[in-house]
């Protein structure tokens, strides 16, 4: 019985973490490289890209939070089914847009849906892993993150564009493709009870106040602010900046799939690390660190350093995702009881940044090319000075049930 609960454990995060590569990862990084084809299709110049690029990151500012709060409230399988499947739909959506504010408002309805579905993966996470394995369960979704900007960084624009001819249709698989997994979201159970958990919210206000009173939480919010908003649109800028460099368009891509490729390699041992030396925050302060002084070489780097700068920026980006969310649940008085409240908490102030970041660090490129990147790396710096204001967790909490 508990040899069959074990393989069952692993094949719930088997399916969250295709469900974040599918219906979150994939299609977002799409946007990315395939901007080239959509704003010489709809006309649309750097700064509105930009925009293209960030607005997604809107409605994460209130639906990180509800998101969180609805699976602390109903269980995050309920909202996994719903949030899944309208979130395909609504990323296939985006391939039916005709011009720049059609555009704009099916990325929106797109944001609205990735924060819940991340949110209560997260939460997912945490109900079936205990403390001493939830490093490497968040390690395994951050995986699928990774894996799913890899692929759709790789082949959207080189291979399915040209294939399923183009932009449009590849976002409508995207899409459809993703919907699909609501249907094994309906057909799992529910983590076992765990009696020693304690009780959970009561209601989404009390969920909130609770979370909100608690001071790590905000300063883990406004360091994601930094480095998050600075690492998604370095991700946005970067295949046009080198486009316009004279780079190649395979090339360019090429690049980005790099990032994460290596993104995807480290993310494992960054995770394991943090599991057994006990030390989430000092090898998360040396990550965003290493994100800082990468986003800042490639204000002035050329011909071969592009390649380091990329690969410096990129190696800890889903590794340090891992230990931000793995932290916010090991905060004290929070735990897997508000675990979707503190992490969707966290991630709305980070979607402040990942919505102003892009445009505001666009818009510096009308004065020099690498301006935008020296601009994202001061942002991160800024986060770094947050995160080392957090204090320790004493304890960790034992998981509990839907």
């Amino acid at each position: 019985m508990e040899e069959r609960q074990e393989r069952y454990r692993w094949g719930i995060l088997t399916l969250i973490v295709l469900t974040v590569m599918i219906v979150v990862a994939i299609p977002s990084m799409a946007i990315s490289v395939l901007s080239k084809e959509i704003s010489l299709s709809l006309g649309l110049n750097v700064v509105q890209v930009g925009l293209v690029w960030g607005i997604g990151f809107l409605p994460g500012i209130a639906t990180n939070l509800l998101g969180g709060v609805l699976g602390d409230l109903l269980g995050p399988k309920r909202v996994l089914v719903v949030s899944v499947l309208l979130g395909g739909l609504a990323s296939a959506a985006r391939g039916l847009a005709g011009d720049f504010p059609v555009l704009l408002v099916m990325v929106v309805l797109q944001g609205l849906t990735a924060p819940v579905i991340m949110m209560n993966a997260i939460k997912m996470a945490s109900m079936w892993f205990l403390s001493r394995q939830l490093g490497i369960a968040n390690g395994a979704i951050s995986i699928g993150m990774a894996l799913g900007f890899l692929l759709g960084s790789f082949f959207s624009a080189s291979v399915l564009s040209p294939l399923l001819g183009g932009w449009r249709n590849v976002l409508i698989v995207y899409g459809l493709v993703g919907a699909l997994l609501a249907i094994p979201w309906a057909l799992v159970r529910t983590p076992p009870v765990n009696a020693q958990a304690g009780s959970a919210a009561t209601s989404l206000g009390q969920a909130v106040r609770h979370v909100a009173g608690i001071p790590d939480i905000w300063l883990l919010g406004l360091a994601l602010f930094g480095f998050a908003g600075a690492v998604q649109s370095m991700l946005g800028y970067l295949p046009l900046y080198l486009r316009n460099l004279g780079w190649p368009p395979l090339t360019a891509d090429t690049a980005l799939s790099m990032f994460h490729t290596l993104s995807l390699i480290f993310v494992f041992p960054i995770a394991f690390l943090s599991d057994r030396i006990h030390s989430r925050k000092g090898l998360l302060l040396l990550s965003v660190m290493f994100a800082a002084l990468g986003t800042g070489l490639l204000s002035v780097a050329r011909g071969g350093w592009i390649w380091a700068a990329v690969a410096l920026a990129g190696f800890v980006r889903d590794g340090a995702m891992t230990l931000f969310t793995t932290m916010a649940v090991e905060t004290d008085n929070v735990g897997p009881t508000y675990a979707g409240t503190a992490v969707g908490f966290a991630m709305a102030i980070s979607a402040v940044g990942q919505l102003v970041a892009p445009p505001l660090g666009n818009s510096l490129a009308n004065y020099h090319p690498g301006a935008p990147f020296a601009f994202w790396s001061l942002l991160t710096l800024l986060g770094m000075v947050c995160l080392a204001l957090t204090r320790r967790a004493r304890r960790a909490v034992p998981a509990i049930s839907d």
